[in-house]
């Protein structure tokens, strides 16, 4: 018989728990500017210059209509799988439109920063925002900075792009593609002559919850016996760290259709399952002695038990010989009374019920005083003052008599299946087939263009010269673009979509998470003394809170047009004219 094969590709999930954020320094001296990376899955805020001392998921666990002072925000939250149907985010998709949510998360990012100022934020502050944000969201956030936190003046500006002024400030300058893949959506944001080109910028509905939650639903369907153990918080940990973008994804997949190919490939996930199911090896004599012990505790709870139904039945036999001696007092009425409220008709039900009461009370007695117990222990009902008692007698098997003389014989009866094979999770084609959502939304039943198809779409409202200039420098950043292969899979697409012998260069952000917000720091730490892309206090009394100063890496401004309104004198002429038609078309013809 050959020898099993050592177990390959096993992994097991870190279930990483997050740990709360700790109360930082406040910083006394130079530019002290705050940035805050406010993304829809993570909030990454920090000093500018000085690292993103915090990211946090940008989540609140609040109860309904309990007090702000029992919610817990980001980091405070240990496992999100307990609490995952208190949890409430600000975000409807990249929008922050929850006014309340997002200021519990700015209370929180501001006080274990070491804001030391008293009854305000006396720094300047760096925010993102997504592409062509509605003037309404901005409004919004621009309120709760200036007139909760009365912050001295704001900067908004556009994550994708500040990770390109971070990696590839002379691109920004230029003509470039952003391709910005985020939590809940992608962004493909053309750049001409250094000003973000709004008109012509494409959104596909689709990020990292599509994938995460297209994985859940993939995984409960082939392992149904695994539910509760198949969670989001699990799911997310695979997307990052197992699944991979092919390059030609049909090809892939008749790679898989090989048994070698899938076995050498095959990631196993391994579920936690008990231990106990596992221990056949122990000893007969301490099998034995843990079995005396159950039938001693048994024993000791039966023998409780009788004493309890003994005191019980010696109070209703009180009661009811006091109700006989009131007719034998001739207190009839009393009498009568006292049988309707025990449910009886007369008194030979009484004698009946003292009867089978004594018989009962005094073989109580005889068992207390040792009369001798069955072979069988009784196993009692249980209550909920036993129920820590009762931890651990469900494992009891029945004992008969001779069980109790023999000694028990040893088993080398070994188990049917490996019980940790059964609690695996294998990754086969998952890991090619989630993040290829990106690719092809249909996979989730999403009627939309996939990438490519949009970014040639986008491509075609140019002339060619201006193609070519955009394609020099394709940027990929997000946290929905950190999958091993993504950017050789652009290059395929753009080979494909390209004319032939034309040239382009796609390049992917060193840390698509982060470099956001250290494009920001940049960018702040530049441009603090002068007047560009920041909005004032009084900019934002006078222009109100839709404003937006335009800098390299921010949207670009639209006012809100309103119509005038007609004076009155206007509006008295305009009545009288529609006063006078109806008179004009009543006469005869």
């Amino acid at each position: 018989m050959a020898a099993p094969r050592p177990a390959t590709n096993v992994f097991t999930f870190r279930d990483a728990r997050a740990v709360p954020d700790p109360v930082h320094e406040p910083v006394l001296e130079g530019p002290a500017v705050l940035v805050l990376d406010n993304g829809s899955f993570q909030l990454r805020a920090g000093w500018a210059g000085d690292g993103p001392k915090m990211q946090l998921r940008s989540v609140v666990a609040r109860s309904r209509g309990g007090p702000r002072s029992l919610s817990r925000v980001g980091n405070d939250i240990p496992s999100l799988e307990p609490l995952r149907w208190l949890l409430r985010t600000p975000f409807d998709k990249n929008l922050p439109v929850n006014l309340e949510l997002q200021e519990l998360l700015c209370d929180h990012v501001f006080q274990r920063l070491g804001v030391t100022s008293q009854g305000c934020v006396d720094h300047p502050v760096v925010f993102t925002e997504a592409p062509c944000t509605p003037l309404h969201v901005r409004q919004m956030v621009s309120e709760l900075l200036f007139e909760c936190y009365r912050v001295p003046k704001v900067s908004f500006g556009i994550d994708g792009l500040y990770s390109l002024y971070h990696n590839k400030r002379e691109a920004l300058l230029t003509n470039a593609i952003v391709v910005s893949s985020g939590y809940h959506c992608t962004h493909i944001l053309p750049v001409l002559n250094g000003r973000l080109d709004g008109k012509n910028c494409r959104r596909i509905n689709i990020g990292g919850f599509h994938a995460v939650t297209y994985l859940h639903r993939l995984l409960q369907l082939k392992y149904p016996g695994h539910l509760s153990a198949i969670t989001l918080s699990r799911m997310e940990e695979i997307l990052h760290e197992h699944c991979y973008v092919p390059s030609d994804y049909m090809e892939e997949l008749k790679k898989w259709r090989c048994p070698d190919y899938y076995e050498e490939n095959v990631h196993k996930m391994q579920l936690p399952f008990s231990s106990k199911v596992l221990s056949s090896t122990v000893p007969s004599e301490e099998k034995q002695e843990r079995r005396q012990q159950q039938l001693r505790r048994l024993q000791e709870l039966n023998a409780r038990r009788r004493e309890e139904k003994l005191q019980q039945d010696q109070e209703r036999l009180e009661r009811l010989l006091y109700v006989q001696e009131l007719l034998e007092d001739g207190q009839v009425e009393q009498f009568h009374k006292a049988l309707m409220e025990l449910n009886m008709d007369s008194a030979e039900e009484l004698q009946s019920y003292i009867h089978k009461l004594s018989i009962a009370v005094e073989q109580g007695r005889q068992r207390i005083l040792g009369d001798p117990i069955d072979g069988k222990p009784q196993t009692p009902e249980t209550v909920g003052t036993e129920t820590d008692e009762m931890e651990g007698i469900s494992e009891l098997e029945p004992l008969d008599s001779e069980e109790q003389i023999e000694p028990e014989k040893t088993s080398n009866v070994q188990p049917m299946f490996n019980v940790a094979e059964y609690h695996q999770m294998y990754l086969g084609t998952e890991r090619i087939r989630v993040p290829e959502v990106l690719f092809q939304p249909s996979l989730i039943g999403e009627d939309q263009a996939g990438l490519a198809e949009t970014m040639q779409y986008m491509l075609d409202r140019y002339p060619q010269e201006v193609q070519q200039e955009l394609v020099q420098n394709v940027f990929l950043t997000g946290g929905n673009v950190m999958y091993p292969g993504i950017k050789a899979r652009m290059e395929k697409d753009l080979l494909q979509m390209r004319p032939f012998g034309s040239t382009f260069h796609v390049s992917l952000a060193a840390h698509p998470a982060l470099d956001a917000w250290h494009g920001a720091s940049e960018w702040a730490l530049q441009n603090l003394e002068t007047d560009e892309g920041w909005i004032s206090r009084k900019e934002y009394e006078e222009m109100g809170g839709e404003y937006l100063t335009e800098h390299v890496a921010s949207n670009r401004y639209t006012a809100i047009r309103l119509p005038k309104p007609a004076s009155r004198s206007a509006a008295a002429a305009n009545s009288q004219e529609t006063e006078s038609v109806p008179q004009s078309s009543a006469a005869p013809s």
